[in-house]
């Protein structure tokens, strides 16, 4: 059973274990590039004014989300991570993506468990 983060629940990153390395790596190097990928408040805040009133799909969410923590999250670092726990050799800007996806798995997964969106099955209303 892989680990997850706190609010984290894996119904949308089904493993963590990158991010684990990432944060890791990152504090080696500096807190401050660790923190960038974190949850904040004012994530919270940003994923609520995309999802306004509702409507909006997972998969547009999630790309919402994706692009929002791009910029937060370092390429080499991140790169470095899937070296790490998966092995892989992704390009960085790849890795870099793959982090920021993750982070934007676990905001949505943290807001649905403080109730502040709700996701539906496709087909129900």
């Amino acid at each position: 059973m892989s680990r997850k983060p706190m609010f984290a629940d894996g119904s949308i990153v089904e493993d963590y274990e990158p991010l684990f390395a990432y944060w890791e790596i990152a504090s080696k190097k500096s807190r401050e590039i660790a923190e960038k990928a974190m949850l904040r408040n004012e994530d919270f805040e940003y994923l609520k004014s995309i999802v306004g009133e509702g409507g909006i799909s997972l998969y547009d969410l999630l790309e919402a989300m994706t692009s929002f923590y791009y910029n937060r999250v370092d390429e080499e670092i991140a790169a470095e991570a899937f070296r790490r726990v998966l092995e892989l050799n992704l390009e960085p800007e790849t890795a870099r993506r793959r982090i920021a996806r993750i982070l934007a798995g676990w905001i949505t997964e943290a807001a649905c468990h403080w109730n502040m969106i709700r996701l539906k099955k496709r087909g129900t209303r």
